[in-house]
């Protein structure tokens, strides 16, 4: 299944007393995202208090869409998230090539990588 979605599950743990600039840090990583990457088709972002973690649901119309939100969107905030947060786990689903892959082990991220092998989508009417 080739040029599929691919959606990617992450957390992101906020230092003590970093929570508020790590969800401004996102404010800023989904406005970019939204006006600049076409192929992001869907970003949610959500806070878990308790844990002091951020949690994010990216969707990604193929494997470029991906390789170009890693390369530029992502790249560009990750020296400010890590200076704010400790990042992952982070779950790749979908068809991710290799070298995209390696990117992402190489960004440090605690990656696991899995293709689609069953499922469904209901469109809400």
């Amino acid at each position: 299944m080739k040029n599929q979605e691919i959606t990617v599950v992450y957390k992101w743990t906020a230092n003590p007393g970093k929570a508020e600039e790590l969800k401004a840090i996102y404010e800023q990583v989904t406005k970019e995202m939204q006006e600049k990457e076409p192929g992001a088709l869907k970003v949610v972002c959500f806070f878990d208090e308790k844990a002091n973690a951020l949690l994010v649901q990216d969707v990604f119309e193929n494997a470029a869409a991906l390789g170009f939100h890693l390369s530029v969107t992502a790249a560009g905030h990750f020296p400010a998230l890590t200076q704010v947060a400790v990042p992952g786990p982070f779950f790749f689903c979908g068809d991710v090539p290799e070298e995209l892959q390696g990117a992402a082990v190489a960004m440090g991220l605690d990656a696991v990588f899995a293709p689609r092998i069953v499922g469904f989508e209901r469109v809400a009417v």
